[in-house]
């Protein structure tokens, strides 16, 4: 049996702790557990998590480290994780580990603390959109995917917000048991959809549940399926509104333009085809909406700094 040592500290998030470690306790290796997962802190004895509720941990000094172990640090808001980042003990714990289990891993600001440990640099890594500009600025030997809702960087995986620790997760178990298990997890733990790292955490599902208008959700939800002919004008037929009052609902619920917004939803699905499919660039440009490859290629340079080509090479399938 593998083991998932879970990092604990006072006000850690809940859900950047028990979401990955759920997907962890549920797998099975021919129907048995597949993981034990383990709960340990600085010392050990009781820690209160963000929401009020308290853990009983194990001692981190006293855990004899395996060469099969994962090791998952959660995140926090800031004044807790700054006092994570300060706890010398736990920081010396996550460099002796690094060279002692097959990986370690963070969910959302937890990647200051493997940044902090020396975990990151030179590595792609990802954490909160929210705190991806700090990460960078502080640690800037780390390189931050302020897209991506996880990153493997070989023994190194990092996730960006709370749920994606989730995703990570589900990635892991299917790197150790194979895509059967992770897709009996998922509709075990009835998810809607399992996302790919590459996905951004700016997707166009989430910019749809985000909104609170009704017919703004509705026409980007149709836009999402329709990106091939999808348009300003367009757009606002389908949620019968003018293009004026198209572009005011745009800026009260999502801070841009409908151009802008449109935008962003053609270069995410071309990250989707360019990572899922060999399709020649001017089907993928076609399928997304541009009119021209050349287009997409600026667009992909405006948005993720690197050439659609460059994007396939690092995410495509082998």
């Amino acid at each position: 049996m593998a083991r998932v040592v879970v990092v604990v500290y006072a006000g850690v998030q809940d859900l950047d702790l028990t979401g990955p470690a759920s997907v962890f306790a549920a797998a099975l290796r021919r129907g048995r557990s597949a993981y034990e997962v383990v709960y340990a802190s600085v010392g050990g004895g009781l820690r209160g998590l963000a929401s009020g509720l308290v853990m009983h941990t194990v001692d981190l000094g006293r855990l004899r480290l395996r060469r099969s172990d994962t090791v998952l640090v959660p995140g926090a808001e800031e004044p807790p994780l700054v006092e994570a980042l300060a706890d010398a003990a736990l920081i010396a714990w996550l460099k002796h580990a690094k060279a002692r289990v097959r990986r370690v891993t963070s969910v959302c600001s937890g990647a200051f603390l493997l940044a902090e440990a020396g975990l990151l640099d030179g590595k792609r890594c990802a954490t909160h959109w929210r705190a991806c500009a700090r990460l960078a600025q502080d640690y800037p030997r780390a390189l931050v995917d302020a897209n991506a809702i996880y990153v493997n960087s070989g023994r190194v995986w990092t996730s960006a917000g709370v749920t994606t620790g989730i995703d990570m997760a589900l990635a892991l178990v299917e790197a150790d048991l194979g895509r059967p298990e992770v897709d009996r997890l998922s509709r075990e733990l009835v998810l809607y959809v399992r996302r790919p790292g590459f996905q951004s955490q700016f997707s166009a599902a989430l910019v749809a549940q985000t909104t609170s208008s009704e017919v703004l959700r509705s026409a980007l939800e149709w836009a999402r399926d329709h990106m091939e002919e999808a348009t300003v004008d367009g757009l606002a037929r389908r949620a019968g509104v003018s293009v004026r009052t198209l572009h005011r609902l745009c800026r009260q619920e999502q801070r841009t333009t409908p151009g802008k917004l449109l935008a962003r939803m053609r270069v995410e699905r071309c990250r989707l085809l360019l990572s899922t499919t060999d399709d020649p660039l001017k089907l993928v440009a076609a399928a997304s909406g541009f009119d021209t490859s050349t287009r997409m290629k600026r667009a992909f340079k405006r948005d993720l700094g690197l050439a659609p080509r460059e994007y396939r090479y690092l995410h495509g399938a082998p």
